[in-house]
């Protein structure tokens, strides 16, 4: 029996099974590419090939896109990426005071005080320091961006360049490359903007305690990682699962919400092959004029959401 997790970001799209301890089972990694719903369905349908409907007793989700997974899926719970992220950082280890997450568009930091969330922030509005800003540069040198972690730690005199906007980052760095700085130096540099940038911004008047986490996508670049020991002098930790992480909290969460009502309501590895559709309106009953998405399943309304009083969302069929 498992449980599933389904983090669906703007960049990625994870899906984890944990068993009934919560250790990670299986972990899928999927390319969302602005399709959520093709990213989901995607996603079961690796699961189909290897498990049964039956095997999943809970659902959870989270990300950006977590209420659409959620119509999609049939979810017990959905949940915030700073709850999720938080939950399965403690399951991990009960010591975590600080979570650092970059993921493929944004990056956050999380505090927390005794297994309690007691502050956050996250950066939406600038792509610098994120995963695909990185994954730009390193298309821009011509380097394996799993490589480039690794070009970073053979510098021995960083480069300094401006990291407090990825437009300068980008055309600072291209300058650097003409002067004919070589390109170790560079990359260390841009892993040390990238993290003066988010302490300078996310991090921001943030009490940054050990133990310190680095979550998210970007956790496997080994240069940012030290770039953010050196800078805060505390030891950094960047767990197994550190990809998925959001993943797994929505999958904790989603077992704890079906052990309190009794069952699930997932809708099985069907929704695989479901032919859903999404249209939106404009509803004008009041002034809000919200913009309101449904989903349907093969011209049957499976879900609504974007209203902010409830009208169409409540009447949701899971």
């Amino acid at each position: 029996m498992y449980h599933m997790g389904v983090d669906v970001g703007s960049v990625s799209t994870d899906v984890v099974l944990i068993d009934k301890d919560f250790n990670v089972v299986e972990k899928i990694y999927l390319r969302t590419k602005g399709r959520p719903i093709k990213a989901v369905q995607q996603g079961i349908s690796i699961l189909k090939n290897k498990y049964e409907s039956s095997d999943i007793v809970s659902v959870g989700t989270t990300g950006s896109g977590r209420h659409i997974a959620s119509v999609l899926l049939g979810g017990d719970a959905i949940k915030n990426e700073i709850t999720t992220h938080a939950i399965a950082a403690l399951q991990m280890d009960k010591d975590v005071r600080t979570i650092i997450e970059i993921g493929g568009q944004d990056s956050k930091i999380i505090t927390l005080r005794n297994g309690i969330v007691t502050d956050f922030a996250m950066n939406t509005v600038c792509a610098a320091g994120t995963g695909s800003f990185l994954d730009r540069q390193a298309e821009r040198l011509e380097i394996p961006i799993e490589k480039f972690g690794e070009y970073a730690l053979l510098s021995n005199v960083p480069v300094r360049i401006a990291g407090r906007c990825a437009v300068f980052a980008e055309s600072d760095m291209i300058h650097k490359q003409q002067l004919g700085y070589n390109e170790a130096d560079i990359i260390r540099g841009l892993c040390e903007a990238l993290v003066r940038n988010y302490l300078n911004n996310v991090g921001k008047g943030k009490e940054i305690q050990q133990k310190v986490f680095f979550q998210g996508g970007v956790a496997a670049n080994v240069g940012i990682k030290k770039a953010f020991e050196e800078a805060l002098g505390l030891k950094v930790i960047v767990p197994e699962h550190h990809g998925v992480m959001g993943a797994i909290g929505a999958a904790i969460i989603g077992a704890e919400a079906v052990k309190k009502k009794g069952k699930t309501a997932f809708r099985g590895f069907k929704v695989a092959e479901a032919k859903f559709v999404s249209s939106s309106f404009e509803c004008k009953s009041c002034p809000n004029r919200c913009e309101v998405v449904d989903i349907k399943d093969n011209g049957a309304i499976v879900g609504c959401f974007g209203d902010r009083c409830g009208k169409w969302s409540e009447r949701m069929i899971v």
